[in-house]
């Protein structure tokens, strides 16, 4: 008879060279660089829109009143470059003149009042205004949300490997438009299997209806789709990739090798299109995923009390990136507990939280190594597989 298993406490050690507190200046260094930063691609998207920002999320902002927005991050970049001196910590102040210096060259391309006209639609662009925004929105509430509810409180903010989920982050924002288009392209594909009845039916709906249908049929095909990236061995080096994160929190979900970034935009697509919902439920349910997708890879306690029981939440997810054996290829699903559940892959143990995260052999550190490493792990397999054992 196996022996029950015993769940271990997790243990992080801090590193304090990467702790922020006040009074250092890393603090305002580090704001100073980043909205220094952000402002400056901001301004170079105000003079070629065409070309960097994305038709469908200029539809939803007023690039003017955004202008106003700009204004204040540049001069908050300027004011907490000018903090990192007066606190005086030579380690920090560069971070301060960096910080100074990307803001000045805002200033130089027009800052915050470079005319704002009509734009030229193009199919591809790449979204920096979606990087801009998403960042600024998701590090504001997110980041706030873990350090008043944070589950491991030692985790710090720059944990191990932050920089790699940084460019992930922005790969998968800058390339939205090209994601996008593969996805509706795969969509359209499916036009054979579109019913008018059923669209019509889901359109006469309600719109509270018509999100709770949108939300379960799309569950239910990233529920498959991420179960077959587990368990088929050709696919699996691929998702590997996402769960190759040690810590997580809200950085942590960018994480993702572009092939099953791309697919998984393309399969969900589907249901969405054959769906043929009303715009504003459609928008809707995008809001929620996209919030949803984030929250569950926090480094977040907040107790979601019955909500646990239907949706998924911070803990039944990180159970999913546990690499401890009753972890491994379970929770599945999205949205919803209602498919693992259904099929058997549920795992949620009440007082629980994983002690261990990432995948049992683990995969190289860097970007490119693991774009890399499915085609290693692949070739690797193949290898073995046709090796002439010796005599």
């Amino acid at each position: 008879m196996t022996a029950p298993f015993q769940y271990k406490a997790r243990d992080i050690k801090k590193d304090p060279t990467k702790e922020f507190r006040l009074g250092e200046g890393r603090i305002s260094g580090y704001l100073s660089v980043t909205l220094g930063l952000l402002s400056l691609l901001a301004v170079i998207a105000y003079l070629y829109p065409s070309y960097l920002t994305t038709t469908e999320l200029r539809q939803v902002y007023d690039a003017s009143q955004l202008q106003e927005v700009l204004k204040y991050g540049m001069y908050f970049s300027l004011f907490f470059g000018l903090l990192t001196f007066i606190v005086n910590k030579a380690s920090n102040c560069r971070l301060g003149i960096i910080g100074i210096l990307l803001t000045l060259a805002a200033f130089a391309l027009g800052g915050y009042k470079v005319p704002v006209g009509a734009v030229e639609p193009r199919a591809l662009s790449l979204g920096v205004d979606w990087l801009i925004l998403a960042f600024l929105a998701s590090a504001v509430v997110f980041m706030l949300l873990e350090k008043l509810f944070p589950k491991y409180r030692e985790q710090l903010i720059m944990r191990p490997e932050w920089n790699v989920d940084l460019f992930y982050f922005c790969f998968n924002h800058l390339a939205i438009s090209a994601i996008l288009i593969f996805a509706n392209n795969h969509a359209s594909h499916f036009s054979w299997a579109i019913s008018p009845q059923l669209q019509h039916t889901i359109q006469s709906s309600s719109i509270i209806l018509q999100v709770a249908v949108i939300l379960l049929c799309a569950d239910f095909v990233l529920y498959w789709e991420h179960r077959l990236y587990h368990e088929v061995k050709l696919l699996w080096p691929i998702h590997a990739v996402h769960h190759s994160i040690e810590n997580l929190d809200w950085l942590a979900g960018s994480r993702g090798h572009f092939i099953q970034v791309f697919s998984e935009r393309a399969m969900v697509m589907v249901p969405l299109y054959l769906l043929g919902a009303d715009p504003v439920a459609l928008n809707i349910y995008v809001t929620f995923a996209a919030l949803q997708a984030v929250l569950i890879h926090c480094n977040l306690a907040i107790p979601f009390g019955p909500l646990k029981y239907v949706l998924v939440t911070p803990q039944f997810h990180h159970w999913h990136h546990s690499s401890e054996k009753p972890a491994i290829d379970t929770n599945y699903s999205a949205h919803t507990v209602i498919f693992d559940r259904m099929f058997g892959t549920y795992h949620l143990p009440e007082k629980h939280w994983p002690a261990h995260y990432g995948t049992t052999v683990r995969l190289p550190r860097s970007v490119i190594g693991q774009t890399l490493y499915p085609i290693y792990a692949n070739w690797q397999r193949w290898s073995a597989r046709h090796s002439t054992p010796k005599k």
